[in-house]
């Protein structure tokens, strides 16, 4: 039986008229690094909020651990999409300031401190003020701040945003770690390929509702990927075979180029391979894509991720 960590059930919020979240529910496994994909002002700061227990929801709830949000905020840590430090503090006051929010004291107080300057790679810039940082090491230490208590549910609100790559990327390394280290990760982005790459599992937010939650393998199957060669004399017999290609269907594009569609795209690949090799035939061109979540998200909503 899996084990939940956080469980969300039915969430609803308005503001006015405007409803930001319409009934969503999903669950988080206990060490499980969770994705949830969608455009700016699809709802996630709205749910990230109340899921760190910023905002009370006007229907549903949401528990941590079995217990609700109220009861459980020692076991969460946030990184919320405004940067949550003081520019005139050092990064190490900044950490220590926060670390004693939940009740660290004295040597355990100062040497958490130091493991986690070490995780964000700020060591080298501990005893400077925060406002003197490029914004990728703000982003860095603010970060920092949310795993200083050691939270059992981490939840990331876009931590990447203006950031250059270098910080981004070793952002995406502490993510990483983190998780291989046990803790449970809500990771929220309008940036598909981050989700794509972090995280098995990914709910897709759209206009405060969640319309579809899987594994990543199983949403980029609602689509077909597509196979293109090029093929300067294509015989009858080549024609022939790959109508008997199985779990594809193909179109000539014109006299000498083809497209194959496919949900599995490296087996198929292998197919026409063997096909190729059978005829004794070489495609002067070839190319495979296969799908992504701003594909599949462009065909559950009808329109562009980043609208």
């Amino acid at each position: 039986m899996p084990s939940f960590l956080l469980e969300v059930h039915e969430i609803r919020k308005h503001y006015g008229a405007l409803e930001a979240l319409r009934g969503v529910t999903f669950v988080v496994e206990e060490g499980e690094l969770f994705g949830l994909l969608g455009p700016n002002g699809a709802g996630k700061t709205t749910l990230i909020s109340i899921l760190s227990g910023l905002l009370t929801p006007d229907a549903g709830r949401a528990v941590v651990a079995g217990r609700p949000i109220g009861d459980a905020r020692s076991e969460i840590g946030l990184v919320p999409q405004d940067l949550a430090i003081y520019s005139e503090l050092t990064a190490r006051e900044n950490l220590e300031f926060f670390g004693q929010l939940y009740g660290l004291r004295g040597a355990t107080l100062r040497r958490r401190a130091d493991e986690v300057l070490e995780a964000i790679a700020l060591t080298d810039r501990a005893d400077q003020r925060a406002s003197t940082f490029s914004g990728g090491m703000k982003r860095r230490l603010n970060l920092g701040a949310a795993l200083m208590h050691r939270p059992r549910l981490l939840l990331l609100d876009e931590p990447t945003t203006g950031v250059d790559p270098q910080s981004r990327n070793r952002i995406f390394e502490e993510v990483r770690r983190l998780n291989a280290a046990g803790m449970t990760i809500v990771y929220t982005s309008h940036y598909m390929e981050e989700v794509q790459s972090l995280c098995p599992r990914v709910g897709i937010l759209d206009a405060g509702a969640l319309i579809a939650c899987n594994t990543v393998a199983r949403l980029l199957r609602l689509l077909p990927g597509q196979i293109r060669f090029r093929i300067p004399h294509a015989s009858d017999r080549l024609i022939h075979r790959l109508n008997d290609l199985p779990e594809v269907t193909w179109r000539r594009i014109n006299d000498q180029r083809f497209e194959v569609s496919a949900y599995d795209v490296p087996h198929s690949l292998l197919r026409l391979a063997s096909v190729f090799f059978e005829l004794g035939v070489e495609p002067t061109e070839i190319e495979a894509n296969e799908p992504n979540l701003e594909r599949v998200f462009l065909h559950l909503t009808g329109r562009e991720l980043r609208d």
